[in-house]
């Protein structure tokens, strides 16, 4: 059964770079191991703001980034000396465990190709046993990952596992992400098989159980595999779920099942303690208040 719905909050990161935040939600922390979501764009800045939008140096304890881009193009750079140009269909797994710092540089004209910067945010939890393991990055092409098509609905299988295909990503607990394309009138039940799975609008109309949606609200479903989704018009879709981990804490950059943990890290990045990346070392984010 539907659970919940969320509409996601809009916010501006300045020079017009917008962003749908989904999750966390007061009402819902998370989906399985997934506890933030955020959609970025599509926006085309103009090259006069190219340099303003950079995300600096900032740090992450607890969880695992994952970029995913639907337009345009990112200079990833890390505390480990990654340097990594991702661009759509491609795939950042970025593991902080014990701690990490990185940036996201942006260049003009390829960062805002094809209608502008469009990137899919999301933050996977780690397990208690796996909070504190040595950071780590790997990139995947686009060529690795699966691509299902069926009932008028073509799928990358960005992690995880659904529909009887495994992606070579690399995760620590039960989940799976999909990055799916309907045509119009398309409809197709969710995976199942995992205890949450959501559905997140990007772009089109979709409609569960004789309800619309409309882009930017988030379907929360427990694991139900008669959940059937049908695409009123052509639509983008992310679906993800998993397994959850128990309660997290979230202040800033930093998830832990500690709130002691997310002290100590507050700590660490105020007193400079945490690398920055070899290459991107001149600036950073400050700690928050």
């Amino acid at each position: 059964m539907l659970e919940m719905v969320i509409n996601a909050r809009a916010a501006d990161l300045g020079h017009g770079l917008t962003v749908r935040r989904v999750l966390p939600f007061a009402k819902r922390r998370n989906v399985g191991p997934f506890v933030f979501l955020d959609h970025a764009g599509p926006v085309p800045l103009p090259p006069q703001y190219d340099r303003a939008a950079d995300v600096r140096p900032h740090p992450h304890i607890g969880l695992s980034t994952v970029s995913y881009l639907l337009s345009g193009q990112i200079t990833h750079r890390d505390s480990l000396g990654t340097l990594q140009v991702i661009r759509p269909g491609e795939v950042n797994w970025m593991t902080a465990g014990r701690g990490i710092s990185h940036s996201e540089r942006f260049t003009h004209p390829d960062s805002y190709a094809d209608g502008g910067l469009e990137l899919m945010q999301l933050w996977v939890a780690l397990p208690e046993a796996d909070e504190e393991c040595e950071p780590a990055f790997t990139h995947y092409p686009a060529t690795a990952l699966p691509v299902i098509e069926s009932d008028g609905v073509w799928m990358r299988l960005v992690a995880g596992s659904a529909y009887g295909e495994s992606s070579p990503v690399r995760t620590h607990s039960p989940l799976f992400y999909l990055h799916t394309e309907w045509q119009a009138g398309a409809s197709k039940a969710l995976p199942g098989g995992h205890k949450e799975q959501a559905v997140y609008v990007a772009k089109g109309e979709i409609q569960h159980a004789g309800e619309v949606y409309q882009p930017g609200q988030l379907l929360v479903f427990g694991d139900d595999v008669d959940a059937v989704i049908t695409a009123r018009t052509p639509a983008t879709l992310m679906l993800f779920g998993g397994e959850p981990l128990g309660e997290r804490h979230i202040f800033w950059n930093f998830v832990s099942s500690r709130k002691e943990r997310i002290e100590l890290a507050k700590a660490d990045w105020a007193a400079g303690h945490f690398a920055l990346p070899p290459d991107d070392k001149d600036e950073w984010i400050p700690l928050p208040g």
